[in-house]
């Protein structure tokens, strides 16, 4: 029998949270919402969730804040929901380690797509996968990655990016599918430099200028270094 996934909506709009508790509750997933950032830390104390609904602009506190403040201490995917649609806004969510980003207004029906998908990929990553090459081990499921024997912290977007790489190493994978698969599974606009952010930062941490290649116009790869 699957068990019933919790959702956590904090979102200031009443009317609004409530629209999104009933869009999303089934017999699959059941929600919680409040209106402000004081009772979402209650709720967190108090119940473990499989993915959070964080609204960017809330009465007593800055949505980026709580974001880097639950990245630091959960393991919980996090959809934003902002009225931004600012590039920096965008950036900046995905950079503090946002699993997506959604801009009011949205369809109900694609932010259940959205959901759905995080839930997913939370389910896919705890089968575990463990990559070894040359200097390089990657335990996905350990969440542990190594070159040449130091440690090496990735971000949770890093580490998805680096799982796709992985597991397709010696394909080429287009920009476009990985910016669905990490960010948005197609169903709306994410910019483009956030992967291009990601791609460098995760090619600096791994000292893997020589195995994630770029590949001109289609997208990346990860190769043996010639």
């Amino acid at each position: 029998m699957t068990l019933t996934k919790k959702i956590l909506i904090i979102e200031d709009d009443i009317s609004l949270a409530e629209g999104l508790s009933r869009a999303l509750s089934s017999d699959s997933y059941q929600t919680q919402s409040c209106n402000c950032l004081r009772t979402a830390r209650e709720h967190l104390a108090k119940e473990n969730y499989s993915l959070i609904l964080l609204d960017i602009n809330l009465p007593d506190g800055n949505g980026f804040d709580f974001l880097k403040e639950i990245k630091q201490s959960m393991d919980i995917p996090v959809i934003l929901l902002t009225a931004n649609d600012l590039e920096s806004d965008i950036v900046a969510g995905l950079e503090q380690g946002a699993d997506d980003y959604i801009t009011k207004p949205f369809s109900l029906a694609i932010l259940r797509a959205r959901v759905n998908a995080q839930l997913r990929k939370t389910e896919a990553a705890s089968s575990g996968f463990r990559f070894v090459q040359d200097n390089y081990l990657f335990d996905f499921d350990k969440m542990e990655f190594t070159h040449a024997g130091i440690t090496i912290e990735l971000s949770k977007t890093e580490q998805k990016l680096l799982r796709l790489l992985v597991e397709n190493a010696g394909n080429t994978i287009p920009r476009n599918t990985l910016i669905d698969r990490i960010w948005t599974d197609g169903a709306a606009y994410v910019d483009e430099n956030a992967l291009s952010v990601s791609i460098k930062r995760l090619r600096d941490k791994l000292s893997a200028q020589n195995y994630i290649k770029t590949i001109y116009g289609i997208g990346y790869s990860w190769t043996v270094a010639d």
